[in-house]
């Protein structure tokens, strides 16, 4: 029986492997993804997947070639490896439609973001930082694909209790801060964002975040009816889906 290679393309992680251990394979900063087949295509039709909200993910780890734990990735890589994904799948070229006029953006010129370096202790995924008007010192990691799905799952437990409830900042902000005061009691560190957390402390911290984060830079300029706009990128239906009608 013939034997069959597929091709495949190693992708440059926007963290550069610094968060991640040294005897963790992403810490290599890169990671081997294949082309999307009929197989893949399989996956984004199953209604089951797109139901519970799994099929993106399920894609994802379908495409990925090298031997890595998928809940490690933070959530900048994750985002990286989703755009390698569309572009081996169905091409650089996505359309899609804002403010009524259909516009097109390759996203092969997709740059990851810059980052500040310095933050990082390379292989440890922890970060102190000084509220500015409190004073309170947190430390707090980046959040991996297995902290999002915790949180997801902790904010459908939340709406079950009270369905017009969104605490979704203030979940997030629970699973980031590893201790408070140099307090790691997870008690401590909920209620310490539940009750003592001043919001413009919260605005400082986000802020902070977005410097030490490595990400794809979704920001690009589009050509309006009205002129030159910087969007941020719609991921939409038509990302993974571009027969979809918009």
């Amino acid at each position: 029986m013939s034997e069959f290679k597929f091709p495949t393309e190693i992708i440059e992680l926007p963290s550069k492997g610094l968060i991640y251990p040294e005897d963790n394979p992403l810490s290599s900063g890169k990671i081997e993804m294949k082309y999307m087949t009929a197989k893949e295509e399989d996956i984004l039709s199953n209604q089951s997947y797109i139901e519970n909200g799994t099929v993106l993910d399920k894609l994802l780890k379908s495409l990925i070639v090298s031997k890595v734990n998928y809940n490690d990735l933070i959530v900048g890589d994750k985002n990286a490896v989703m755009i390698a994904a569309r572009i081996l799948g169905y091409g650089k070229d996505y359309e899609f439609e804002i403010k009524g006029e259909k516009l097109s953006v390759d996203l092969s010129t997709l740059e990851n973001k810059e980052f500040d370096e310095k933050y990082i202790t390379k292989g440890i995924n922890e970060f102190p930082f000084t509220l500015p008007h409190s004073g309170t010192i947190i430390t707090y990691k980046l959040l991996t694909h297995k902290d999002e799905t915790a949180i997801n799952d902790e904010l459908k437990g939340l709406k079950k209790i009270d369905k017009n409830s969104n605490p979704s900042v203030s979940t997030r902000m629970k699973h980031m801060i590893l201790s408070v005061n140099g307090d790691s009691e997870r008690k401590i560190v909920r209620e310490f964002v539940d009750t003592y957390f001043l919001a413009s402390d919260a605005r400082a911290f986000r802020k902070h975040v977005n410097k030490v984060q490595p990400d794809v830079d979704l920001k690009v300029v589009v050509e309006l009816n009205s002129g030159e706009e910087a969007i941020d990128l719609p991921i939409g239906v038509t990302f993974f889906w571009p027969d979809a009608s918009i």
